[in-house]
């Protein structure tokens, strides 16, 4: 396996090689371009907090929308002892709903 990918990759790198162009400087290829502009202002911004928050939500809302999808689909198949994990689960993620709650209204953003 390994000699055949080196019967194919070494011949590749070698190809590509002699047929690619001589010249390889170009400096506007260089510069930095935003949708084929040139970039203006710094190049970090400001995280707005306020939507702190609702990103947490969603994070945790999207976990638990796919865990209860699947516990749902196998509900009549598993025994009754398998809903004590989910209910464990479900304590986790909400008390980090809380939390983002919590968190939104210490920074006032809520």
């Amino acid at each position: 396996m390994l000699g055949f990918g080196l019967l194919v990759s070494i011949p590749a790198l070698v190809i590509s090689r002699l047929i690619s162009p001589r010249r390889r400087y170009n400096p506007v290829k260089f510069l930095p371009m935003e949708c084929g502009q040139v970039p203006s202002g710094a190049g970090r911004t400001h995280f707005m907090m306020q939507y702190y928050a609702y990103i947490l939500m969603f994070v945790v809302f999207d976990v638990m929308a796919i865990f209860l999808y699947v516990w749902g689909v196998s509900l009549f198949s598993l025994p009754r002892t398998a809903t004590l994990p989910i209910i464990g689960f479900l304590a986790i993620m909400f008390a980090a709903m809380g939390y983002s709650l919590y968190l939104a209204g210490r920074k006032g953003i809520w």
